[in-house]
């Protein structure tokens, strides 16, 4: 398995993936997406409100957006002594130097992309974890998302699934993926995604989720997300 995939730059920092054939977010505006997608899909940032400590899982961590744009929205939201830990599992870990050109468009989170490129390992592998700050940990898990999701503890509270497009990458839209997921996920835990496609719908709910439809971003159709249910069978 290489350890890296071949990058092209579409308008000078946007990233494409040869081996997927993919972009890493939406050509529209990647952050907005982000925010549309993941953290409204998931009820954040209302799900902070009460404190205490919250568990996102993410399938492909690809440039590090999500996470950057989560963590500013956390630092504004958060409660005094609540702690988000966020953790992401990705096949091929980007270099420093391409996260840090990836994630320069958008002004809004350039304090989060310098803390963490700065602490950016020069040759991730393994787990990388890194406290940002008092509140925040960022875990990478790299390596394939079924091996690292099914090694996980329990009890994430949201999931932003974000694999490359499922006709791309169906690996990471599987069946024995989705169920792993949902098996980590703690009761009432929610998850947000981008993909609205047959098979994945179909493999979410097999997995135990309740699914809903919700219109997607930027004329998207549609997208994604669901909820364990405290009350299923396969708690």
């Amino acid at each position: 398995m290489p350890e890296s995939q071949t990058l092209d730059w579409n308008d000078g920092d946007m990233p494409y993936s040869r081996e997927f054939g993919d972009h890493f977010y939406c050509q529209t505006d990647g952050r907005l997406e982000c925010e549309h997608t993941f953290l409204a899909g998931n009820g954040l940032p209302d799900r902070w409100s009460p404190g205490g400590d919250f568990r996102i899982g993410e399938l492909g961590f690809g440039t590090g957006l999500n996470f950057c744009e989560t963590w500013r929205q956390w630092k504004i939201h958060r409660k005094p002594g609540a702690h988000l830990h966020f953790t992401s599992f990705e096949l091929y870990p980007m270099q420093r130097g391409e996260i840090d050109r990836a994630l320069a468009r958008w002004p809004q989170i350039d304090a989060e992309r310098q803390a963490l490129t700065a602490a950016w390992p020069d040759d991730p592998k393994g787990h990388v974890v890194i406290d940002l700050d008092a509140q925040t940990r960022l875990t990478v898990v790299c390596g394939p998302a079924l091996e690292g999701v099914s090694a996980a503890e329990p009890g994430f509270d949201a999931w932003f699934l974000d694999g490359f497009a499922p006709s791309r990458n169906p690996a990471m839209w599987s069946q024995e993926l989705m169920q792993a997921v949902f098996e980590k996920t703690a009761p009432q835990g929610t998850f947000g995604t981008y993909a609205a496609a047959g098979f994945v719908r179909r493999n979410l709910q097999a997995a135990g989720f309740t699914v809903e439809r919700r219109p997607g971003f930027a004329g998207k159709r549609e997208m994604l997300c669901g909820r364990k249910e405290a009350t299923t069978q396969q708690d």
